[in-house]
C-alpha cells in the first residue's frame, strides 16, 4: 500500500509507492495504471519544485502524459518526455542531497528499452527524494 508523504511547502500529498507497483498494476490494468503512475511521478516532481520556488522540476505533468500516450504515435515526444522526466528526477535528487539512485542516461535507456526496469528505478529514486525532502 502507498504511504502518503507531505510535500513541505505544498498541500499536495505525495505517495511512497512500492517500486514493483508500476509493473504489476500495469499488467493487471492493461497499461492504464502505468499512465496514471507516470502522471503522478511528474506531478510530485512539479509540486516539489513549486514548493521550492523552482520550475526545474517541471510544471505541467499532463504534457508529459500526452507525450507518452498520444505523442508516442510520432515517437519523438515520448522519447523526449522520458528523457526530461529522468533529468527532472536527477535535479530533484541533487536538490535534496539524495545519493542513491540511477543517473539520467542509464535510467532513460532502461525506461526506453526495458520499461519495467526503468519504472522500478524511477519509483525507487522518487521514494528516496520524497523521504529526503520530508526530513529537510
Amino acid at each position: 500500500m502507498a504511504e502518503e508523504i507531505a510535500i513541505r511547502g505544498s498541500n499536495y500529498p505525495a505517495k511512497e509507492r512500492n517500486p514493483l507497483a508500476p509493473l504489476g498494476l500495469s499488467i493487471i490494468t492493461l497499461g492504464i495504471y502505468g499512465i496514471f503512475w507516470y502522471y503522478f511521478v511528474n506531478k510530485e516532481l512539479a509540486e516539489l519544485g513549486k514548493a521550492r520556488g523552482s520550475t526545474e522540476l517541471g510544471d505541467n505533468p499532463v504534457t508529459s502524459v500526452l507525450a507518452v500516450t498520444i505523442g508516442a504515435i510520432i515517437i519523438v515526444p515520448a522519447i523526449l518526455s522520458y528523457w526530461n522526466t529522468w533529468k527532472r528526477h536527477d535535479t530533484a535528487r541533487k536538490m535534496f542531497g539524495v545519493q542513491q539512485g540511477v543517473d539520467p542516461v542509464p535510467g532513460f535507456l532502461l525506461t526506453l528499452f526495458i520499461w519495467p526496469a526503468g519504472a522500478y528505478f524511477l519509483q525507487a529514486g522518487q521514494n528516496g527524494v520524497l523521504e529526503a525532502q520530508s526530513r529537510a
